[in-house]
């Protein structure tokens, strides 16, 4: 197998199907992508997991009001878009000229824990929004920093300036450069009459606290925050609402034995698939899984520093918004990272990736049994 994938032909959510001559299962660390900026651009689209999620397909918790209320809410922010606009100057009108002026905020912003459904709300927002997909947007705050570190800032707001609603999931600020230029990104954007929506674990006024000097950037923190309506979503994560507990690890032959019986299975050493992590762009990941059916990892074991955690984690998001399931050996992945981690700035990352790798694990337990 070549150590390049040509990546230009693929679409989001079908990735090229691996060929049936290769033997044995592939190897990520035989991986390095190429991703060109225009499939970044054209992957700016809800990923796989939610493809068919509705409104109507949210199972809110009959304890938990607020997340009742989050889709009456939204199902009113999505009816709202629905409106033409004028053209001219590239910039969109959203009331008629006789309407009031309205101040309220051109965006919603879903806090709330780990599986209460705010991505599945998003999704939900991106879909009933009446506009044509080619005039919407739907991403990762790292996806989405990922794209103007590809076109640069004027052509992002060029691309994204003519739509309808952007979407961003996992809002993050990790560092003073970051909060700059979202919100200067996004400012451009709203001047442009683009609506936006949002999820994070972190209320809006809230965000970088724990992460760096916040005070020093109050002005831009407060400037983000003042485009959006916060709506608190409460409630258990969802994944594990219910259900059993995730499998214990496995031993390395059984992981090596699944690898080979399950067709499209990728199968790693955690140490080596960690340090070839390293070599690859975050923003590459979720090519770097195109044509996985299951991703196999022998001597998982915890993390040896931050920085390579945090790739972890995005690693982590990309094999979960496929559905793709990771069998493993070695520690549980509530293991994976120190206490020291667990208590620190990124530790509501760290927590998300917890979750949705147990519920990966989950879904591989069947293939040992093949």
């Amino acid at each position: 197998m070549s150590t390049s994938l040509s990546t230009s032909g693929s679409t989001y959510g079908r990735p090229p199907i691996a060929d049936p001559a290769d033997a044995g299962p592939q190897a990520l660390c035989a991986r390095e992508p190429r991703v060109p900026a225009e499939r970044l651009v054209a992957e700016m689209v809800p990923p796989p997991r939610f493809d068919s999620v509705r409104f109507d397909t949210y199972d809110p918790d009959p304890g938990q009001p607020s997340q009742s209320e989050a889709v009456t809410v939204l199902s009113g922010f999505a009816a709202g878009l629905g409106g033409s606009h004028a053209s001219g100057g590239g910039k969109r009108r959203w009331f008629a000229k006789k309407a009031p002026v309205s101040t309220a905020p051109r965006g919603v912003y879903l806090d709330g824990g780990y599986g209460v459904g705010k991505t599945h709300l998003l999704a939900s927002l991106w879909h009933a929004t009446p506009a044509e997909p080619a005039l919407k947007a739907f991403g990762t705050f790292v996806e989405l920093t990922n794209l103007v570190g590809a076109l640069g800032f004027q052509q992002t707001v060029q691309t994204l300036g003519g739509h309808r609603l952007l979407c961003i999931d996992e809002f993050e600020l990790d560092d003073p450069g970051d909060t700059v230029l979202v919100s200067s990104l996004l400012s451009r954007l709203v001047e442009q009459g683009v609506a936006l929506a949002a999820t994070s674990n972190t209320l809006p006024g809230k965000l970088g606290e724990g992460r760096f000097a916040a005070a020093d950037f109050l002005r831009e923190i407060q400037g983000l925050s003042a485009h959006f309506r916060p709506l608190r979503i409460d409630g258990q994560d969802y994944r594990h609402r219910g259900l059993p507990e995730a499998p214990a690890p496995f031993s390395d032959e059984q992981v090596t034995k699944a690898a080979y019986a399950t067709e499209g299975a990728s199968l790693d050493d955690f140490p080596g698939l960690l340090e070839h992590l390293a070599r690859v762009h975050p923003s590459r990941y979720g090519a770097l899984t195109d044509g996985i059916a299951a991703v196999c990892l022998t001597d998982v074991g915890p993390v040896p520093d931050q920085s390579t955690a945090l790739r972890l984690v995005v690693l982590a998001d990309r094999l979960y918004d496929r559905e793709i399931p990771v069998l493993a050996s070695g520690v549980p992945f509530d293991r994976l990272f120190s206490e020291e981690m667990l208590n620190g700035g990124y530790r509501k990352k760290y927590f998300r990736a917890i979750s949705r790798l147990t519920a990966l694990a989950r879904d591989a337990k069947p293939l040992v049994s093949q």
